[in-house]
């Protein structure tokens, strides 16, 4: 098969099948994995696929976001899973608002939310904006500021001004780090504040972290565990850790 030949097959495979691995197309192909990452390289040239961390996706997928931020945080996969789901509980009644940050955990929370349950759902988030646009009861706000390409979230003045124009029943956070004294941290500043706009614009605020996050203190704190009412976390969080985290008041779930 000549490379033209395999390029085009590939390329068809990718948009069939909506992501495949380079391990996967080399065997496929009875190629090395050099020659695919030459022939995915060719192929995002001519606007065929989009390359992401390990292999390809189809150039108009959707998938291109979430696998990115798959990418920074695949790790825990089915802890998170089980935090979106029990996080789902404190959702509002119908007719409640909601807040949704950006993350791998609380996007999960998407594919929860009932789909008779009628809420007003914001979020600065592409990619949970992407996975609740066509759900038939919610009613999405997104908003507006600068995409980070790491988080694909909005930040910036833009964001966090007409954060501070809302008023939710609940916001859904998440976090890089949290501990007792630096209470709930991120490395990047914009992502800081606009997250700290997020826990202000909340009657509730729900935090979503494995256990991964806890006891860990990134750069910029954009909340103390005052600010917070809910965290929901999984079974390998630290008996002794959540303890002290229930001591100052916090109401702590785990899935």
């Amino acid at each position: 098969m000549y490379a033209e030949e395999r390029q085009q097959a590939m390329a068809q495979l990718v948009a069939e099948r909506g992501r495949l691995s380079v391990a996967a197309l080399a065997e496929a192909y009875d190629v090395t994995t050099e020659t695919v990452r030459r022939d995915l390289s060719a192929l995002e040239r001519m606007g065929l696929v989009r390359r992401v961390h390990g292999g390809a996706v189809p150039a108009t997928s959707l998938a291109v976001i979430e696998a990115a931020l798959s990418e920074r945080d695949n790790a825990s996969t089915d802890e998170k899973d089980r935090i979106a789901a029990a996080a789902v509980d404190l959702l509002p009644p119908p007719g409640g608002t909601v807040l949704v940050d950006a993350g791998s955990t609380t996007a999960r929370i998407v594919q929860h939310i009932p789909r008779d349950l009628p809420i007003s759902v914001f979020t600065h988030s592409v990619s949970v904006a992407s996975r609740l646009a066509s759900h038939p009861s919610v009613e999405l706000h997104l908003l507006p500021g600068r995409v980070r390409g790491t988080t694909q979230a909005a930040v910036g003045p833009d964001t966090v001004s007409s954060l501070e124009r809302l008023r939710v029943d609940v916001a859904f956070i998440g976090t890089n780090g949290l501990t007792v004294d630096h209470g709930l941290s991120t490395p990047d500043p914009e992502e800081a504040a606009a997250k700290r706009a997020l826990v202000a614009a909340a009657r509730r605020v729900v935090v979503l972290a494995d256990a991964s996050k806890l006891g860990v203190e990134a750069t910029v704190r954009f909340a103390s565990l005052e600010d917070v009412d809910t965290l929901v976390t999984d079974q390998a969080a630290s008996e002794s850790f959540l303890a002290t985290l229930a001591e100052t008041g916090l109401e702590v779930v785990r899935a």
